[in-house]
């Protein structure tokens, strides 16, 4: 996990108070948990940049990429957010199979996929597309629509939706 479990103590208020040295990475996860706190607990996902904003925070620093997932109600609210697949600096195997059985363990009716690309550029690959395709294919068979695919890096996100590509 994160050391800043450690470091910082959540009052019954709902404040944060931090103790000693703080790494920047651990700055970066607990702000990722803590919007993550707060888009389970409610609020719907009306636009890419509320997901990117969260998703950009909780995988762009990452040295490998990451394939994740955001797991949706009919009312687009938050019901989890699942780390699914981890691989390379340039790739990761991700298996439909596996992102099925989430959605349905979830009763989830819609998705957001989403993985980092460690180089900093988040221009979609066609790899990136094929598995989008892949994915909307199999979710589909489950009635479980896929909402958009973001790629996030340190430097931006890009939205395989606003692209006509979901």
């Amino acid at each position: 996990m994160c050391d800043c479990e450690t470091t910082f103590v959540k009052s019954e208020k709902g404040l944060y108070q931090a103790f000693g040295p703080i790494t920047p990475e651990a700055i970066v996860r607990t702000a990722a948990a803590i919007l993550q706190e707060s888009l389970v607990r409610g609020d719907a996902l009306t636009n890419p940049e509320d997901a990117a904003r969260f998703l950009q925070m909780a995988l762009a620093n990452e040295k490998n990429e990451h394939f994740a997932v955001l797991f949706l109600n009919n009312k687009h609210q938050v019901l989890s957010f699942e780390r699914l697949f981890f691989g390379t600096v340039d790739g990761t195997t991700v298996h439909p199979r596996v992102v099925v059985q989430k959605a349905l363990e979830y009763n989830a009716a819609s998705v957001i996929l989403a993985h980092n690309h460690p180089s900093g550029h988040s221009e979609p690959s066609q790899a990136d597309r094929d598995v989008t395709d892949l994915l909307v294919k199999a979710l589909k068979l489950i009635d479980v629509r896929v909402l958009d695919h973001l790629i996030v890096s340190q430097s931006g996100w890009e939205s395989l939706s606003r692209r006509g590509w979901v």
